[in-house]
């Protein structure tokens, strides 16, 4: 294990040098970073293949292009979002000018899930470097050849005072907790993140945490029933259903549900051809503890697609299952696997039972022809984000913000999100010196009147 404390003393020490506050410093860490990435991207594929065979599309779409769009679009845009910001002064306040300074914490902590090693490693990683943060990235000890290629790109691009890798079990991320940090990054479960939470409060330092939970998807009977089921096999077998904003159940209407479940197995195949297990198209379960885990919650299911797994390969099908009880296994905990149980609903009154026995989720998924259904749901319910007609597909514009609420975690980041996520927005008010209105000033007689005007 590296020597934290020295690792620390050294980031803190090059943070108050003040080089990380230079723009031109970050932009020029940013474009070393952008070169290596698309030096690397062949071997970025083939360590995630060896992890848990992400196939290399999957690998290019879910992690890289998304990680070369968030470097492209801070390089672009750094120094407008560096300057001040220029705000409508307050009337109290006559004459002045007020400004919101955007300045970087310290020293950050980032912690990085299994599920996509590189894309969630490195895109918050973008944002704390564009704000000007030195910053300790901790990759999965899950997903090791992709851990390495990280540490390898990183020693390539920084110095370690600015950016270095920490590589270890949840043991030496229990021991970077320990230590205090100006901000902490964490993906991963929810039991994790309360722990992350725990220790930060320790020592008072904002976190952000991006969790997940059970993401509903409602198809009613307008929906168009087999674009909804082509969808919904793409957003919850995509990485072996690895994915914390997948789709976690089905709530379909009972008068489509027939033909939603057929849809939903010819898409199946389509995707995946009769045996998923021979298609270079379907990843693995990352381990055999998750692999154990899944197997546990397909029995006693009534599994109508799929089923079939191979311990020694760490694949499980893509699986439908159906009408399992609210008080069953699969419904209890998010799945996070290509485990997909379809309830029936009848009424909207149905839907909001079932919802509210479940925690805010990461995402909510809505497929409908009917506007005013699709405006009730997303109002109704408090998640974190969400698409109509579709799945996951919000996460991909990063002008909207991608986090959580409750359950499913706090604080959001992408684009610019990101830099203010790793930046504190200091107020700033610049008063004038040729006036001062004696208003607020002792004694207080007859200027109680003008007070209350000004308010």
């Amino acid at each position: 294990m590296k020597q934290i404390p020295e690792l620390l003393k050294r980031q803190h020490e090059f943070f108050r040098s003040g080089k990380t506050k230079d723009v031109t410093f970050r932009e020029n860490a940013l474009i070393k970073l952008q070169k290596a990435i698309e030096r690397k991207e062949d071997k970025i594929c083939e360590a995630l293949f060896k992890d848990f065979k992400k196939p290399k599309f999957e690998s290019i779409a879910t992690e890289i292009a998304f990680v070369k769009k968030e470097l492209k679009t801070a390089i672009k845009n750094l120094d407008k979002w560096s300057k001040p910001e220029r705000i409508k002064s307050s009337l109290l306040n006559f004459p002045s000018k007020d400004y919101i300074y955007s300045q970087p914490y310290g020293t950050v902590l980032i912690i990085a899930p299994w599920n996509y090693p590189f894309h969630l490693a490195i895109s918050p990683l973008i944002g704390a470097i564009a704000a000007g943060n030195t910053a300790v990235l901790k990759p999965s000890e899950q997903t090791t050849h992709t851990a390495n290629i990280i540490e390898e790109i990183i020693k390539n691009v920084f110095k370690t005072e600015h950016v270095e890798v920490v590589l270890g079990d949840k043991e030496v991320s229990k021991e970077l907790l320990y230590h205090k940090w100006d901000y902490v990054f964490f993906t991963g479960s929810v039991q994790v993140g309360r722990l992350v939470a725990r220790a930060a409060s320790e020592h008072l330092t904002p976190c952000t945490l991006e969790l997940g939970g059970k993401n509903p998807c409602i198809v009613d009977q307008t929906a168009k029933i087999k674009l909804a089921a082509k969808r919904i096999v793409f957003g919850k077998f995509i990485n072996a259903g690895q994915t914390c904003i997948a789709p976690d159940y089905v709530l379909v209407h009972e008068n489509v549900k027939q033909l939603f479940l057929e849809s939903l197995k010819k898409e199946i195949v389509a995707f995946y051809g009769i045996n998923p297990k021979d298609s270079k198209d379907f990843a693995r379960i990352i381990n055999i503890e998750h692999f154990n885990r899944l197997l546990d919650l397909i029995e006693d299911s009534k599994v109508l697609i799929g089923g079939e797994n191979d311990e020694k390969e760490l694949y499980i099908a893509p699986t439908v299952i159906v009408n399992p009880s609210l008080n069953s296994k699969i419904m209890q905990d998010e799945i996070f696997g290509p485990l997909l149980p379809v309830l029936v609903y009848q009424t909207e009154n149905d839907i909001d039972y079932i919802l509210k026995k479940f925690s805010n989720p990461l995402s909510v998924y809505v497929f409908t022809e009917k506007k005013a259904f699709a405006k009730k749901i997303i109002t109704t319910y408090s998640f974190g984000g969400g698409t109509i007609n579709d799945t996951m597909m919000h996460f991909v514009n990063n002008r909207l913000p991608f986090g959580g609420v409750g359950n499913s975690g706090m604080g959001a980041y992408h684009g610019k999100f990101s830099f203010d996520t790793f930046s504190h927005k200091k107020s700033i008010t610049k008063r004038a010196t040729w006036i001062d209105i004696p208003l607020r000033y002792a004694p207080y007689k007859n200027k109680i009147k003008w007070l209350k005007k000004l308010f």
